[in-house]
């Protein structure tokens, strides 16, 4: 199928960022694919975006096994093409740890959907944006990739490698025409698992980070104009989050 008008793949459309980019480029006139695991919470949010006058495909896959990325771009391009973007951001539970108590093994369970996964997506669709002069790879994750914080080891590690890829690509593409950029949110994302249970923590009196909260919308409003402005390729979110 060849793409007539712009497309954004939104991999990791559970609650949070992954939702408000797929409404925000919904609302610029992209089509929407949306991709994650599980089929009834994708189909329920595409008949929201297409109550809203918006182009929603659903595509489910499971974003840790890297060797049915093939498949997975071919069932994408079945519904729209080479997509113009995609916003890569799976989101799973932290399970932070202390970097004296990590291992070699966790790290090894956390590469497949973190990077591997990411660097397939981009070996399927970049030639088509380069090809075009124009695209973008998009993606948010927590700002501990920017810098090594106490008792927040774990997938940050990995999540490190992924920013410093991206950062990579990024200086790479740029006179091709592409945009890869980046969005480190130090906050707790409002309507997502992760801030039901720092708020039911809180509530019950437990100890829980100093975090300030997020408004999914407003980061991808910020996305957005990232894209839009081509600027700087990331941001971290409060701003001046590490001085």
């Amino acid at each position: 199928m060849t793409n007539t008008h712009n497309s954004i793949a939104v991999f990791g459309t559970g609650p949070g960022v992954g939702r408000a980019v797929a409404r925000r480029y919904g609302r610029a006139g992209y089509d929407v694919v949306l991709v994650a695991r599980r089929r009834g919470p994708l189909d329920e949010f595409a008949g929201e975006l297409t109550a809203e006058g918006i182009t929603a495909h659903v595509v489910t896959a499971d974003l840790s096994e890297p060797d049915l990325v093939p498949d997975l771009a071919a069932r994408i391009r079945a519904k729209v093409g080479d997509p113009t973007a995609f916003y890569y951001g799976p989101a799973r539970d932290p399970e932070f740890i202390a970097a004296a108590d990590l291992r070699a093994d966790r790290l090894r369970e956390l590469m497949p959907m973190t990077l591997d996964t990411l660097l397939a997506l981009v070996g399927e669709f970049l030639p088509a944006m380069i090809e075009r002069g124009d695209g973008a790879i998009l993606s948010a994750q927590g700002a501990a990739a920017v810098r090594g914080l106490p008792r927040m080891s774990g997938w940050t590690p990995v999540l490190a490698a992924q920013r410093h890829y991206l950062q990579s690509l990024a200086a790479e593409v740029a006179e091709h025409g592409v945009y890869v950029g980046m969005l480190y949110v130090g906050a707790r994302i409002t309507g997502t698992p992760y801030d039901a249970m720092f708020l039911t923590a809180r509530a019950e009196g437990k100890p829980v980070p100093d975090l300030p909260a997020a408004d999914p919308d407003v980061l991808a409003e910020l996305l957005w104009t990232m894209h839009a402005d081509r600027k700087t390729a990331e941001r971290v979110v409060p701003e001046g989050l590490f001085g």
